[in-house]
């Protein structure tokens, strides 16, 4: 299928700003990277929760949960993280767009598709959370049992055993979830948008 071509690009009636002040609160996206393990999803609920407790407009988009839908269609080679990554981006680009805050959980193993990501988005839209939590600790927790599984080589190109995690140089927000609980996370979270006038 080739690229489409004869196409343009329609401005909406309805801007950003305009939802933005309707809804009384900014948009964003919280990107929610880290090892398989490392507690990305509980966190990035978690703090959604919370959010919407607080009267804003929110969403979660979650690895796993987009894999059963919009992307079925890709595996876990190099390439077909990349665009796992890429769409999820553009996805998360109409949410904010939309006046949510958007939280995302994806272990987003590679800088440079993170990177691309962020270029898609206004300065200041686009907040990498970083869930730091050693390898160890991940492989300890092992909830879903893939570290297991990936040891005995029933998965390959696991992250973290046989293929790599890049760990976000510049990150927004540095949460080290074998330290800090839950609620500890999600106020750090939460610190950090009311000091960027987002909430």
């Amino acid at each position: 299928m080739g690229k489409s071509t004869n196409i343009t690009w329609h401005e909406t009636t309805i801007s950003k700003t305009d939802r933005r002040i309707q809804n009384g609160h900014g948009s964003c996206v919280l990107w929610f990277t880290g090892l398989s393990g490392s507690g990305k999803s509980t966190i990035a609920n978690a703090v959604s929760y919370e959010l919407y407790r607080l009267g804003i407009n929110e969403y979660v988009l979650d690895g796993d949960n987009i894999r059963h839908g919009l992307n079925k269609d890709l595996g876990f080679s190099e390439h077909d993280r990349a665009e796992n990554i890429r769409r999820i981006g553009e996805v998360a680009k109409l949410f904010v767009d939309s006046g949510k805050v958007v939280t995302t959980a994806f272990i987003s193993p590679f800088r440079s598709d993170r990177d691309q990501v962020r270029a898609l988005f206004e300065e200041g839209e686009f907040i990498e959370v970083y869930i730091d939590c050693p390898l160890e600790e991940c492989e300890r927790r092992d909830p879903k049992q893939l570290y297991a599984k990936a040891r005995r080589g029933e998965i390959k190109d696991f992250t973290g055993i046989d293929s790599p995690y890049e760990a976000p140089d510049n990150p927004e927000i540095v949460i080290h979830s074998d330290k800090v609980t839950v609620e500890e996370a999600v106020e750090q979270v939460l610190h950090y948008l009311r000091e960027k006038n987002i909430i």
